[in-house]
């Protein structure tokens, strides 16, 4: 049977819990230390997941930006770069975005409803796979560990962390708390409204707590939960 890879889910917050705010400009929560955390986390994963409206909204590389790191996966039999994954229930992707001229390779996950559409606007850019007629997560895991992904990172956005951890699919969660308010009810939050595993008195264990900076950073085991 092929082993699904770890889940490692990613964010930095506000206080309040958001992941941005309303404008249009990306708020930068994290600070430099922060970022260069996230960079390690990112060299030691073997993709990298982040969701196509994120892909819209920041146009990330989504890269590794240490040379050394870059050159220590490289050493260590690896490509230099993670592979880079999206997802699109719609297919509305923009081939233009620097997703898709940095880094190495990279696979999109769709529905049949929209492989034609995805393969014919990307012309060759990714890898596409189709879950079946809707978007099924179960699928997405088992086929990045049939390529051999041990550790998958998944940056966002909240609409994914929701349905991962809903689902009881995420073994880990990294949550960096930045020293700011957003208080904007149309900005986007961390988790949104699911039924999650054990309900209100399910506690996560703690892994660990730490500060970066002004930052603080939470490790959680979400699968590892007690009444």
């Amino acid at each position: 049977m092929t082993t699904r890879p770890y889940v490692l889910l990613s964010a930095a917050t506000s206080v309040d819990g958001y992941l941005d705010d309303a404008s249009a400009d990306r708020l930068l929560l994290s600070n430099a230390e922060d970022f260069d955390r996230v960079d390690q986390v990112r060299a030691e994963s073997d993709a990298i997941l982040i969701g196509a409206t994120t892909m819209r909204k920041d146009n990330p590389r989504l890269l590794v930006n240490s040379p050394e790191r870059r050159a220590k996966r490289v050493a260590d039999g690896k490509p230099e770069y993670p592979l880079k994954v999206t997802v699109t229930a719609t297919g509305n992707l923009d081939a233009d975005l620097k997703f898709w001229h940095h880094g190495g390779a990279k696979l999109v996950f769709t529905v049949d409803s929209a492989v034609e559409k995805v393969e014919s606007t990307l012309a060759g850019l990714a890898d596409v796979v189709s879950t079946g007629p809707d978007l099924d997560w179960g699928t997405v895991l088992d086929e990045l560990g049939r390529r051999g992904i041990g550790q998958l990172m998944v940056e966002g956005g909240g609409t994914i962390h929701t349905q991962l951890v809903a689902q009881d699919l995420a073994d880990e969660i990294h949550l960096a708390v930045a020293p700011l308010l957003v208080g904007q009810p149309a900005a986007p939050r961390f988790l949104g409204t699911a039924d999650y595993p054990g309900g209100t008195t399910a506690r996560m264990q703690l892994l660990e707590a730490r500060t970066v900076g002004d930052v603080v950073l939470l490790r959680y085991a979400p699968k590892s939960r007690t009444a």
